[in-house]
């Protein structure tokens, strides 16, 4: 099993939590958080014993993911953009196709990035408190790992259209009502 530097892995019964920890950046997504999740994907999982499912969420009370971590993008150079694309859809991607369950816990923030990495999730649990988005309009940009064809097929393409063109946040109650979200639970259910 890998060390990580910004994820942590608890396992209970065949289930693991992965945390993405990175709160005081509202858990951004970089380039060792995207790559520590597919080095867990594509080969950690493998040495759980009787894994059985796997569930996703972001530490600190703010944010499930806030989106890409944009100081990085300064430092992209042509060159390198791509493969820091590539990196996300890939791992997008393949998380979409596995072949067990993974569930987003969604608590807070889940804005661009982070909506996208929800969406490559089999099914979304959100709380009161969960704003959903995809902002990238608002910087001149386009959702880059998939989350045009993924919310489109989960909310419809009108509202969806909505949202990119707008960068409009949909409420908790929202993201249920459309279908983004599978389940909405209080905190006084309990945390997985």
């Amino acid at each position: 099993m890998s060390t990580y530097k910004s994820l942590l892995l608890e396992v209970n019964e065949g289930i693991a939590l992965v945390t993405i920890n990175r709160p005081k950046a509202l858990n951004a997504l970089n380039r060792s958080v995207l790559s520590e999740l597919a080095q867990f994907f594509q080969e950690d999982i493998k040495t759980i014993e009787n894994c059985k499912g796997v569930v996703l969420q972001g530490s600190g009370e703010k944010a499930f993911v806030a989106g890409a971590d944009i100081t990085e993008f300064t430092e992209l150079k042509p060159e390198n953009t791509e493969a820091f694309i590539r990196l996300g859809n890939d791992l997008f991607r393949f998380m979409e196709n596995y072949q067990l369950p993974i569930i987003a816990l969604v608590d807070g923030f889940a804005l661009g990035g982070g909506c996208e990495l929800a969406m490559a999730c089999h099914l979304r649990i959100i709380t009161e408190k969960t704003r959903i988005g995809q902002p990238e309009v608002n910087l001149g940009l386009l959702p880059g790992y998939g989350g045009t064809q993924r919310l489109a097929q989960l909310i419809g393409k009108g509202k969806a259209l909505e949202l990119l063109l707008t960068g409009e946040m949909l409420s908790a109650d929202e993201a249920l009502r459309l279908g983004w979200a599978n389940y909405l639970f209080s905190k006084e259910e309990g945390m997985i």
